[in-house]
């Protein structure tokens, strides 16, 4: 079952891998909570360099980024998070986080986005190498979050490579710029 807005996003304390709390849902802050497979997947590791480039203008708007990946310390860190990353990035190897936002999985979503998204995974395997190749069937979600801890959009992931646009992350800003505008002004 897909979770949807105006739904509240289920609450979760999370620890990122340099050992620090991360909570996600109500927490006072919009967020965009960005879901990944493996961090030896292309497309993960595009998305991570995305985020990384975006995450300086998205922080003045008042985002918060989390990352969160269903594999190892160990495995984020060889892969995504050895270079410092300005955002938490999580490493949840049971899954739980996965399973409470419903994270699908499909076979066939990760070879759709190898076959459309050719030259996007050549990119990304250039960054991880061949072990791009051995990565899971989970598929890509992204989740805004607003102050109030009630997810704003879902973004599920039709295939291996389908994250949110970064234009309805900035539109989901401004809207919570001029929601607070109207409400400093009443």
């Amino acid at each position: 079952m897909r979770l949807s807005a105006p739904n509240l996003a289920p609450e979760m304390e999370l620890t990122d891998i340099h050992g620090r709390i991360v909570n996600v849902g109500a927490n006072g802050r919009r967020t965009l909570l960005c879901f990944f497979r493996d961090p030896a997947c292309p497309f993960c590791n595009l998305r991570i360099y995305e985020l990384t480039a975006h995450q300086g203008a998205l922080a003045k708007l008042g985002l918060d980024i989390v990352a969160v990946f269903a594999a190892t310390p160990e495995e984020v860190y060889r892969f995504v998070a050895s270079k410092p990353r300005p955002f938490p990035v999580v490493a949840e190897p049971t899954g739980a986080a996965h399973k409470a936002y419903f994270i699908e999985t499909s076979r066939w979503g990760k070879i759709k986005g190898i076959l459309t998204r050719l030259p996007t995974a050549l990119k990304g395997l250039r960054i991880v190498g061949l072990a791009g190749l051995k990565t899971s069937n989970l598929m890509p979600a992204d989740f805004l979050i607003d102050e109030h801890g009630r997810i704003a959009e879902a973004w599920y992931g039709r295939d291996a490579g389908d994250r949110i646009p970064f234009e309805r992350v900035e539109a989901f800003l401004a809207r919570g710029l001029l929601d607070r505008t109207a409400a400093a002004s009443a």
